[in-house]
């Protein structure tokens, strides 16, 4: 894995956070970050554990659960080592529908278990609402977190 290279992984439903994931790779890239999108179903803890960089778009389904396709990698975090995600400089972008009781809480959960497993939170975590797409905060914090990135 080079030196700047940024794993973006995605847990969705509908496809909205494979949207936002997509816009963070162009923004990566035009910093000279080496950015791959995955979808979480190809994902391993190995995977998100050996990246330096790591970027977890993922929206919450249901009331408050993960996405069908990122519940088997959620799990097997949550069953990982104490420590393995030492190493790891990581970012949460969470999508989440406001009228709903747990508003963003599979992002709010991929948060936790990363630090508790010893990733480095690099920037807040961000929690967006299904109308993102007319906010441009949603927009400003891809941006500032790869240039954070970035500049680690």
């Amino acid at each position: 894995m080079s030196e700047k290279e940024l794993l973006i992984i995605v847990g969705t439903e509908t496809g909205n956070a494979e949207a936002l994931a997509d816009d963070a790779k162009i923004f990566a890239n035009k910093v000279d970050l080496d950015a791959k999108v995955m979808d979480m179903d190809d994902v391993s803890v190995e995977d998100i554990s050996n990246s330096k960089f790591l970027l977890i778009c993922c929206s919450t389904w249901g009331e408050g659960e993960q996405p069908s396709n990122a519940e088997d990698l959620y799990e097997d975090t949550c069953d990982s080592e104490d420590g393995c995600m030492e190493g790891v400089s990581f970012a949460v972008l969470a999508l989440g529908d406001t009228s709903y009781e747990f508003f963003c809480e599979s992002g709010k959960q991929w948060d936790t278990v990363m630090e508790e497993k010893g990733g480095t939170r690099i920037q807040t975590r961000i929690d967006c609402d299904v109308d993102y797409e007319d906010d441009d905060e949603c927009e400003e914090w891809i941006k500032k977190t790869i240039d954070i990135f970035n500049s680690l």
